[in-house]
């Protein structure tokens, strides 16, 4: 992953809506958001922070529900900080083209983080995609495949 000044991700030429990122990151340095981004294929795009960047991964079908199937989950680039309160419109021709919106974002606790596995638990918004409950997820990347595929795994609160 990219890290810090290593980041190069850049905004696009065209105009896009402001970034604020106090109104969405964790004073303690443990934010997440949940975007849904309707491109050119609906996915949503899991991110939290972690060592002052958005750790990032598309979720082609979302995040799983509870007793779901686990999900797959491709690791992208690493966004700023500020990207977490992005909502709105990614113009067409740019990379990402389309609408997006948060739909859910909060603080995490980090139970585990090394390079194949990631453990945390996440605590949203009430009235938002996670519904106010805790999600507790596991990322494991994937041996088959790029080392980009990583499995997206729900897990029973708990255990």
């Amino acid at each position: 992953m990219l890290t810090g000044a290593n980041v190069t991700r850049h905004a696009p030429p065209s105009p896009c809506p402001p970034l604020h990122p106090e109104e969405h990151t964790d004073p303690d340095g443990r934010s997440f958001v949940i975007h849904r981004h309707a491109a050119r294929r609906l996915h949503y795009d899991l991110r939290v922070e972690h060592r002052g960047v958005l750790a990032s991964w598309a979720l082609p079908k979302g995040v799983p529900g509870p007793g779901d199937a686990n999900r797959l989950a491709v690791q992208v680039e690493d966004h700023p900080l500020a990207y977490a309160s992005f909502h709105g419109d990614i113009p067409a021709g740019q990379y990402g083209a389309g609408h997006v919106d948060i739909w859910d974002h909060g603080s995490y606790d980090l139970e585990k983080w090394t390079d194949d596995e990631i453990v945390v638990a996440l605590h949203g918004q009430a009235g938002r995609g996670l519904g106010g409950a805790v999600a507790r997820l596991a990322l494991i990347r994937m041996r088959q495949g790029t080392a980009r595929n990583w499995l997206l795994h729900r897990m029973t609160p708990g255990r």
